[in-house]
């Protein structure tokens, strides 16, 4: 029997590039890391869980169309050659878990493998890899829709320089214990004081602002990503973000037990229950 694969035909290839660097930083943090990818109304939602932050990170990118195709075709198409894909072009549906790094290097074969033609448009044919089962986060993911807004973020220069300081802190601290006690266990003591407190009065964990920071999602805004920042409702996990490039750079958002800093280039939510056993130490 004929494998059956998808391709997700991304409307924008720089914002496939944007999710390719997205996942080289959760492969930097965890080589064996999954994402779990659902896709739907034309956008395509990726969740990672970055080891130590104690968060999901969530970044989405625009599709025109999910292609359900052989693996003989998918491999012509991929590939710029006549096959072509057999099931008809739609926005249909996609939920699966892959591995972060399959789903990276099947992102930059694809570029690599665009064709002069090609290259002169917008879009990226990316071949989906196969599901693997995934770790228990990927079960959990952030509620749909029922956000609102929090009020009592700081300005983005203001959240910046709160994770700065958090970082001086924890390696001021770190630098000031004796020999014998600088020990892992001492030092995700330190850890979990510092990341679990939170900014200013929005119970937002200073881990998930650090967490941002980590992945990119905190740099400033070029004009581009503001514009890029809208997209059509349908992705899970309420990743959708406020309606034109004139959206406030970062918003903090709540619904069912979980919070979601929001972003230009992504978001980071938590539960406010959190996720027992993790170690806090910044990487």
């Amino acid at each position: 029997m004929t494998a059956v694969h998808q391709e997700l035909h991304f409307a924008d290839a720089g914002e496939a590039a944007d999710l390719a660097a997205f996942l080289a930083r959760l492969i930097h943090y965890d080589r064996a890391a999954a994402v779990r990818l659902q896709a739907g109304g034309g956008v395509l939602a990726v969740f990672g869980r970055p080891p130590s932050f104690d968060v999901l990170a969530i970044r989405t990118a625009r599709l025109e169309a999910i292609v359900p195709t052989d693996a003989v075709s998918a491999s012509a198409t991929a590939a710029g050659g006549p096959g072509g894909p057999r099931g008809s072009r739609g926005s249909g549906g996609l939920d699966t878990t892959v591995s972060a790094g399959e789903f990276a290097d099947a992102l930059d074969r694809a570029r690599a493998e665009r064709t002069a033609e090609a290259a002169g448009g917008r879009g990226l044919v990316v071949i989906v890899p196969q599901a693997v089962t995934g770790p228990p986060w990927a079960g959990v993911l952030p509620p749909r829709g029922g956000w609102r807004r929090v009020d009592g973020l700081p300005g983005a220069d203001e959240v910046r320089g709160a994770v700065t300081a958090a970082v001086a802190e924890f390696r001021a601290r770190d630098a000031a214990l004796p020999e014998e006690r600088r020990t892992r266990a001492e030092r995700d003591r330190i850890g979990q004081e510092i990341w679990s407190r939170t900014l200013g009065a929005t119970g937002l964990p200073l881990r998930a602002v650090h967490a941002a920071q980590s992945l990119g999602f905190l740099r400033p805004v070029r004009a581009t990503a503001a514009s890029a920042a809208t997209t059509p409702a349908g992705a899970r996990g309420g990743v959708t973000t406020a309606p034109g490039p004139t959206a406030d750079p970062l918003v903090l958002l709540a619904a069912g037990g979980w919070l979601r800093l929001r972003t230009p280039y992504g978001s980071v939510a938590v539960r406010t229950s959190g996720f027992p056993g993790l170690s806090v130490t910044p990487a």
